[in-house]
C-alpha cells in the first residue's frame, strides 16, 4: 500500500518538532535545523518546512510514497492542490539536493 505524505509550511521548526514529536509519539527521522523535519511512519509521512508568513499553517502538498514508483511526478487536483508521487529514495535524493551535506538515507 502507498503511504500518504503530508507537507505543511510552519513558522518555527524547533517548536514544531517538539509539538509533533509528542503528537506522533516519536522523534522525526530527519531534522534540518530551522529548515525542515520529516516523520516517517508505517502509513503516513509528514514533512514540515519553514515558510513565509503567508504560507504558515498551509498545506504545501500531498503525495504518495511507494517503492514501486520509479520517477518523481507531480499533478494538481481539481482543487488546485499539488500532489506528488515518489519513492523514499527519490525523496531522499531531493532532500540531499536541497540541503547538501545532509546525507539523508531513509530507514
Amino acid at each position: 500500500m502507498n503511504k500518504l505524505h503530508l507537507a505543511i509550511g510552519v513558522a518555527n521548526i524547533k517548536k514544531t518538532v517538539e509539538d509533533y514529536s509528542k503528537r506522533f509519539g516519536k522523534k522525526p527521522d530527519l531534522v534540518i535545523p530551522d529548515e525542515y523535519a520529516l516523520w516517517r511512519t508505517d502509513k503516513l509521512n509528514v514533512s514540515v518546512r519553514k515558510a513565509t508568513n503567508e504560507e504558515v499553517g498551509q498545506l504545501r502538498h500531498l503525495g504518495w510514497e511507494s517503492d514501486d514508483i520509479e520517477n518523481f511526478s507531480t499533478d494538481v487536483d481539481c482543487n488546485g492542490i499539488l500532489w506528488e508521487e515518489f519513492s523514499a529514495k527519490k525523496q531522499a535524493d531531493e532532500i540531499n539536493d536541497l540541503w547538501p551535506g545532509t546525507d539523508y538515507k531513509p530507514k
